[in-house]
């Protein structure tokens, strides 16, 4: 079969979407705007960043632009279904399992020679965590995510096998009606999100994707690893999603102890609604009557308690057991104060989720030890491992503040009580003041003075994790982040904080805490500097005795965000793998755990791609069965909204966990020299960019980061403070409004000089060098690959566009120049390296949806360009700035990964 019959159906698909959403459009907006769509449609690559005709109304326009970003939602969702529909289709041929498939995982486990006991052994001590973060570049509102769904769902519908004339045309009907409606819906948000509205939409995924897609994670990887080596594996909770809202305040003024409070409310309200769902569900299926089974004395003794005492259940035993659970689950959620109903009087309550598993274990046994092993395998299985998962607070959730406010935070302390002026001192003096405190129980707080309301909200809010620990456990907060680490004393202020909170108590004189202190390291110089705060900070005699505590276990967090903004797209990334190295090293001489937490966001610029891909290029040890890795904005969507392409995306996570844990792979120990040079290179490449007198302005003007900073696409600002430098800026608005004028430079610039450099100063043997490194190396393969996209999404004719609006036209065309010059360079580099002749040659699928979706994209961005220059014309044009919005919406769902 060739890629198109392979494609056929998705081609089904566009046209009936095409179609349909053209019948709208006609309907709806009349048949200049409708005329308009096709022609933007027929436009040739060559056509497609020349100017579009300026014959239309504004209203025209705002419509034309609402028509190429719903044309390019809906074409992601078709393309997602034919995704789905491929890999369905692969497994029923017996195809051989793909990359990123616990299937191939196994095998080559299996082929390695790795035994069961090796195995075992990871999974015990094994964690695989998505960490859901509310950072601002999910610009779909739910109800437009809503009307996604329905499309999705009736496509697949539509493309069954059995379909009758009737029904086909009765589900065509069907997705008119969702388009029309998701035409007349307003895509962008009249109001600012709340935390509490980010907090809604966090919990959303799990009813629709990860309630089903990890139970039934957990039960494939049991029975695949059972096939493969003969025994049954015991698998603990390894595989986990956790989230960041509710409890990140760095640069976000909204969150406090309400606010937490509020997120394990809300979760733990899904989780119970969730479990008295499934168990509704048993009670209809478990009718086994003891006139045909016998049972087991403590199910009996369950059956015993039971509240439902309907003459109709008298030999219903089982269904008699699970009105009892119910009821019992029902007095937990009152004594946690949940608005959850049942159907039973309330009961006593469950004093944890250990002793609800231990009632669902006592069912399971009984229908297993009275020959009804089916009915213990399904719904009841799958329900156990969701309580093992999910527990009764839904996900675990961090907390996070920069080093900044943890320091200000002690220093009222100390100030308060009398002691030394905290920012005069230096480090060492520091680290001797902050372990003398921490090696008392005295507190510094006291109740009967004052402190400032930031001082007050910081010590409220690890006060009330600490409440919630003792409510649902020390699992549900367990990370406490550290955003800018920049030393051992921001590690050991954080520690003090939460001494003072409970979180960190004295046990006969030794440190004991309930949660984990994580540094992040962020720049460049915090990643190069890691390596020495560890080891100074595990050198510290009342710090291991705290890590003996958390079972030798230490976190540290990497963020390819803002090291990105700082070092640019090859410094940031061989930086982090050199940081990496050095922390595997440090940790095995110290005898401590690493368990690495990836700051990944959607685009390249900020850490995005493949997460397989990502994690296999690795560095050796740097895996060891742990990781954790954040999922942002719009990425959140992409990848979990449906339940097949959320399980798939989880089953990565966990393949690539073990394949780069137990097997062999290349490292680049040997090759460091050439990186070394190379991201010597790409830095002042970078750095002279940025560092160009008049940059800021020219990214102000040439990019849509003001319009941005007004849509409400999340609860926090822009920027922590008034924007003179990048440093100012964060690091996802800065990588948003690249992908937005379509240059894209936070995922390429600098590679272009740094291999042109190299190739200029070792001739052919260095670029024969760089050729072998893209054959041999997985980390330089992911460099390329993920650069090559972005190449592929970026177009220098539409960025000149933005270039244009910049009012300073000798700044504008010097630095665009650059950028322009920089852009050739690396073109030249990845052709010669890679041996390719074009971009995406060798991903026909990603290079296809490109060519479907890039003539409402350019359209979009040429557009958005006009709108701009409009509105800086007239700043109070509220229709133009709306259409802005609506382009950077169509332009984000477009481009699928732009923050």
């Amino acid at each position: 079969m060739t890629e198109l019959d392979k494609d056929l159906p998705l081609r089904a698909d566009l046209a009936r979407l095409d179609r349909l959403l053209g019948e709208v459009l006609h309907a709806q907006e009349g048949p200049q705007v409708y005329q308009e769509v096709k022609a933007i449609a027929a436009r040739t690559p060559e056509q497609r960043a020349l100017p579009l005709p300026d014959t239309l109304s504004p209203k025209a326009t705002t419509a034309l632009v609402r028509a190429c970003g719903l044309y390019a939602q809906l074409f992601n969702i078709a393309e997602d279904l034919h995704h789905t529909r491929r890999r369905r289709a692969h497994q029923i041929a017996g195809s051989r399992p793909q990359q990123g498939s616990l299937n191939r995982a196994l095998a080559r486990l299996k082929e390695d020679g790795v035994s069961f006991a090796q195995l075992s052994d990871t999974l015990q001590d094994a964690y695989v965590g998505a960490i859901l973060t509310a950072h601002p570049t999910e610009v779909q509102r739910q109800s437009v995510l809503d009307g996604h769904r329905a499309v999705h769902k009736f496509l697949s519908q539509l493309g069954s096998p059995d379909i009758t004339p009737e029904e086909e045309t009765e589900l065509d009907g069907k997705l008119k009606r969702v388009i029309l409606s998701l035409w007349q819906t307003s895509e962008i948000r009249h109001f600012k999100l709340s935390v509490e509205d980010e907090i809604k939409n966090g919990v959303a995924y799990h009813p629709m994707t990860f309630f089903s897609a990890l139970p039934r994670l957990y039960d494939r990887l049991g029975k695949e690893v059972t096939a493969a080596w003969g025994q049954s594996p015991v698998l603990p909770p390894f595989i986990r999603v956790g989230s960041w809202i509710g409890g990140d305040r760095d640069g976000n003024p909204n969150v406090n102890a309400t606010v937490l409070r509020h997120a394990f409310t809300l979760q733990a309200t899904q989780a119970f609604e969730h479990y008295l769902s499934e168990l509704a569900s048993l009670y209809r299926e478990l009718s086994l009557s003891e006139r045909h089974v016998s049972v087991s004395p403590a199910l009996q003794a369950l059956s015993d308690q039971t509240p439902d005492n309907k003459e109709s259940r008298e030999q219903e035993p089982y269904r008699r057991a699970l009105a009892t659970i119910e009821a019992r689950l029902l007095g937990k959620a009152a004594e946690l104060g949940l608005a959850v109903r049942g159907r039973w009087p309330v009961a006593e309550a469950y004093r944890d989720t250990a002793a609800f598993q231990a009632d669902l274990a006592t069912v399971a046994d009984s229908l297993i030890a009275h020959g009804s092993d089916l009915l213990a395998d399904g719904r009841l299985a799958r329900l156990r491992r969701a309580v093992e998962v999910f527990g009764f607070f839904l996900m675990p959730v961090d907390l996070r503040q920069f080093a900044g406010m943890h320091e200000a935070v002690v220093s009222e302390l100390f100030s308060s009580a009398g002691l030394e002026h905290y920012p005069a001192l230096d480090e060492a003096a520091r680290i001797r003041v902050l372990l003398r405190e921490l090696a008392t129980p005295r507190l510094l707080y006291s109740p009967y003075q004052q402190y400032s309301a930031d001082t007050e909200k910081e010590l409220a809010i690890f006060r009330e994790a600490a409440r919630i620990q003792q409510q649902f456990g020390t699992e549900a907060i367990s990370q406490s982040i550290i955003s800018n680490c920049a030393s051992v004393s921001d590690i050991l202020a954080l520690a003090l904080i939460l001494k003072e909170t409970g979180l960190i108590r004295l046990e006969n004189g030794l440190p004991v805490s309930t949660i984990n202190v994580v540094p992040l390291f962020e720049t460049i110089a915090d990643l190069v500097a890691a390596t020495d705060i560890m080891d100074t900070l595990f050198a510290l005699p009342w710090y291991q005795l705290l890590l003996k505590s958390r079972g030798m276990l230490q976190e540290v967090m990497l963020g390819y965000s803002d090291s990105n903004k700082d070092g640019g797209y090859l410094t940031s990334q061989w930086e982090l793998y050199k940081a990496e190295q050095r922390l595997v090293q440090s940790f095995d001489k110290a005898g401590v755990k690493l368990r690495l937490f990836h700051g990944r966001g959607g685009s390249v610029g900020r850490g995005g791609g493949p997460s397989f891909e990502a994690i296999m290029s690795q560095p050796a040890g740097s895996v060891a069965g742990r990781i954790r890795i954040t999922e942002q904005g719009e990425v959140i969507a992409s990848k979990y909204s449906d339940p097949d392409i959320g399980t798939r995306n989880l089953e990565a996570l966990v393949a690539a966990t073990l394949e780069a844990s137990l097997t062999t792979h290349p490292s680049c120990e040997a090759d460091g020299p050439v990186f070394d040079e190379l991201s010597e290179a790409a830095f002042k490449a970078y750095r002279q960019l940025v560092e160009t007198e008049g940059f800021m302005q020219y990214f102000l003007e040439a990019t849509p980061i003001n319009a941005i900073a007004k849509l409400n696409i999340g609860s926090r600002p822009a920027s922590r403070k008034s924007l003179a430098s990048i440093k100012d800026l964060r690091a996802i608005p800065w990588v948003f409004s690249w992908s937005q004028s379509r240059v894209m430079l936070p995922g390429w610039f600098g590679f272009g000089s740094a291999v042109a450099g190299f190739i200029a100063r070792h001739g052919d043997e260095g670029l024969a060098r760089l050729q072998g490194l893209y054959r041999t190396s997985p980390f330089f393969q992911v460099i390329l690959s993920n650069m090559e996209q972005v190449l592929a999404k970026a177009d220098l004719g539409i960025a000149r566009r933005f270039a244009a609006l910049v009012s300073d036209r000798a700044l504008a065309d010097k630095l665009f120049g650059q950028i322009e010059a920089e852009w050739q360079k690396t073109h030249d580099a990845f052709f010669a390296i890679s041996g390719q002749t074009s971009l995406l040659e060798q991903n026909p699928t990603l290079h296809r949806s490109l060519e479907t979706r890039l003539p409402y994209l350019d359209a979009l961005n040429l557009l958005q360009a006009d709108l701009l220059q409009r509105l800086r014309a007239n700043p109070d044009d509220a229709e133009a700035l709306y259409a802005i919005h609506l382009t950077i919406n169509g332009t984000s769902a477009g481009l699928r990964n732009s923050g």
